[in-house]
């Protein structure tokens, strides 16, 4: 099998070279250009036809973002960003990236080795498998009429976990929630940092209120809470009643922290039959054991189907161990929750 050509576009010399060389040193991976603007990258990309591309942000001449508007149309690639703490980023998800990274801020070779290597190297390779066409595709077509709750006062959750593309396809999902959600718990696969400026996103584009969790916040109807990236995990716990949830460091769990199956574990355990769990696009398998876990406790299970899914990892392997009872396209998700919702 020939490796997955890339393509690295960053305006700073020095760290072209130095991801050109770590890169380089996956025998999956070559490395067939790397330039400083979109408009030497527009040429390589006719020239190389890389497989993915590597994309800064803040670039001379163009800005990222406003390349990726210019490009995915025309030659769809997949592309992951290369950010600063920004919320820049997730213009970047929305005009077609399939992943992002945090930009290191380095201060020795050696760091930069461990960035590419833990980091971009994973990203790299989950992209090159990545569907394009649904990044953009699956937002458009997510427009569907207002839905309305009937049951009232009952102590429900929504759990939802996703990775790679799961940015915009819970985005998307959240803009058709009203104030009359059960209060919804999310872990997204996020570098730390950005999981609070994508929760204020969330909040500003939303009818609901969405807010970066911490220890101790109430799990209420129309409100969202996002697991912080980083090293700690978020779980449901039943406090007096009440729902709420607890923010703790912990290890890696399927190579994530926060993990998606430690969230849905503590639903299953939490709120039993009175949660609904949702699994999105991503890849690897977390979340998928978690999720069968809340089916067998007698919560409603959905999972995105493949043909919505920029990569079809951890809505697979939920579905295939039986964890999914309701596969849907990512267009009508939304409403098979209320649907489900409405009987429980």
């Amino acid at each position: 099998m020939r490796p997955i050509r890339v393509l690295i576009v960053d305006d700073s010399i020095v760290f072209r070279e130095l991801l050109a060389q770590n890169l380089n040193k996956d025998p999956t991976i070559e490395v067939v250009g790397a330039v400083k603007d979109p408009f030497e990258a527009r040429d390589a990309i006719l020239a190389l036809k890389p497989d993915v591309m590597t994309l800064d942000v803040e670039l001379p001449r163009m800005n990222g973002i406003e390349f990726l508007r210019k490009l995915m149309p025309q030659y769809p690639l997949p592309v992951v960003v290369i950010s600063s703490l920004s919320d820049k980023v997730f213009d970047a998800m929305h005009a077609g990236a399939v992943d992002f990274v945090a930009k290191p801020a380095v201060s020795s070779r050696a760091q930069l080795e461990e960035f590419v290597k833990h980091e971009l190297l994973v990203k790299v390779k989950i992209a090159s498998s990545a569907r394009i066409g649904n990044i953009k595709r699956t937002v458009m077509q997510n427009q569907g009429q207002e839905q309305r709750l009937s049951v009232q006062g009952h102590n429900l959750v929504v759990a939802i976990g996703a990775s790679t593309g799961g940015t915009e396809a819970t985005a998307s999902i959240v803009r058709e929630f009203g104030p009359d959600i059960p209060g919804v718990v999310c872990v997204q696969h996020m570098p730390p940092g950005f999981t609070a400026m994508y929760a204020k996103r969330l909040n500003d584009e939303s009818r609901i209120q969405v807010k970066e969790a911490e220890t101790g916040d109430r799990v209420l109807p129309g409100h969202m809470l996002v697991a912080p990236g980083g090293d700690r995990h978020m779980r449901l716990v039943k406090v007096n009643g009440f729902y709420q949830v607890e923010v703790k460091a912990g290890p890696r769990v399927n190579g994530h922290c926060p993990s998606v199956d430690v969230l849905f574990d503590s639903v299953a355990k939490a709120a039993g039959p009175d949660a609904l769990g949702i699994i999105l696009t991503g890849m690897g398998g977390d979340g998928a054991k978690g999720l069968l876990a809340m089916r067998r406790a007698g919560a409603r299970t959905i999972g995105q189907d493949e043909s919505t899914c920029v990569v079809y990892g951890m809505p697979k392997v939920a579905y295939d161990q039986g964890a999914v009872e309701y596969q849907e396209k990512l267009s009508d998700i939304a409403r098979r929750t209320y649907a489900l919702l409405n009987k429980m």
